[in-house]
């Protein structure tokens, strides 16, 4: 949950008054560890920096981009061996970036009504 830091001082202005962490926590509904965290980070002047973090991705998106436009019939399996990912990985991205590959065009089990012909039994 984010707090604002108005919130944050208050709550630490609280405790400075003398009440106790019983008291601190009925009032603002905060443990004692972080009572101390922001005091740590009100004393360093970073209370009201919010650091943000990203992972590191495996795959650049608009490499990726580039490739699939100049190649648009590479499989799978042939993007992972040029970005040296796995499979998963490339298809994950292919998803976040709104791009679909190639579909399957042979029938499967589950629907053989691709090829137009009834397989059922009668």
């Amino acid at each position: 949950m984010a707090y604002s830091i108005d919130y944050k001082k208050r709550a630490l202005a609280y405790k400075d008054e003398g009440h106790t962490f019983k008291e601190l926590f009925e009032a603002f509904k905060i443990s004692s560890a972080t009572y101390y965290d922001w005091k740590n980070k009100h004393e360093r002047g970073v209370l009201d920096v919010k650091i943000k973090r990203t992972r590191n991705r495996k795959v650049d998106p608009e490499k990726l981009k580039k490739v699939v436009e100049e190649q648009p019939d590479l499989y799978l399996r042939e993007l992972a061996a040029i970005f040296d990912v796995s499979e998963t990985a490339i298809h994950k991205r292919l998803e976040n970036l709104n791009i679909t590959v190639k579909k399957r065009l042979l029938p499967t089990p589950k629907n053989p009504s691709r090829t137009g012909l009834n397989l059922s039994k009668k």
